[in-house]
């Protein structure tokens, strides 16, 4: 069972019930689901492969491949060529994973000074996108660092201002006061 979840259920909650004002558990904000994308384009299938092994030792759950939807010539592009992979985290895995994400992985970003305050959608999820995908500690061996990665929190929040106070409770490091 993952930490943080622990830590949501007795300490997070009353936290956020006393900031967001609320006196109905049912209505403190909580995490939905973790989605980490990683597009990579035209590749080889060996590169292809290992990008979508690296992304299920980061995740821990197989990926889902993204394929093309339109040929485009112009980008040498086909219908149905594999362009992408993604993972939707839910339960006891997305929380181990936003643990390893907020804990380990982005203290390993060079010069960090705090992710983006403007990755909210107005609608309570937040999207953060890294440059490498080589920080997570999972991968230890040398891995093709040249790929970034988009990773998307939904929360059950309707607005932005209950979803950060969600990340931040959690332990994201925002950049500034914003």
């Amino acid at each position: 069972m993952a930490r943080l979840k622990d830590e949501y259920a007795s300490r997070m909650v009353p936290e956020l019930e006393k900031k967001l004002g609320t006196t109905n558990k049912m209505l403190v904000p909580r995490l939905q689901k973790i989605v980490a994308n990683m597009a990579f384009g035209i590749v080889s299938k060996d590169e292809q492969k290992q990008l979508v092994d690296e992304l299920t030792a980061i995740t821990g759950q197989k990926p889902m491949l993204c394929r093309a939807k339109k040929s485009r010539s112009n980008f040498k592009l086909r219908e149905g060529m594999v362009i992408g992979a993604k993972v939707t985290l839910r339960g006891d895995r997305m929380w181990e994973f936003a643990e390893r994400l907020i804990s380990s992985a982005l203290p390993r970003i060079r010069d960090f000074r705090g992710v983006s305050n403007r990755g909210f959608d107005g609608r309570g999820s937040y999207t953060l996108g890294l440059k490498e995908h080589s920080i997570f500690p999972e991968l230890v061996e040398t891995c093709n660092a040249h790929s970034g990665m988009d990773i998307t929190f939904v929360t059950s929040s309707k607005d932005n201002k209950a979803a950060k106070e969600l990340l931040v409770s959690m332990g994201m490091p925002f950049a500034g006061r914003n």
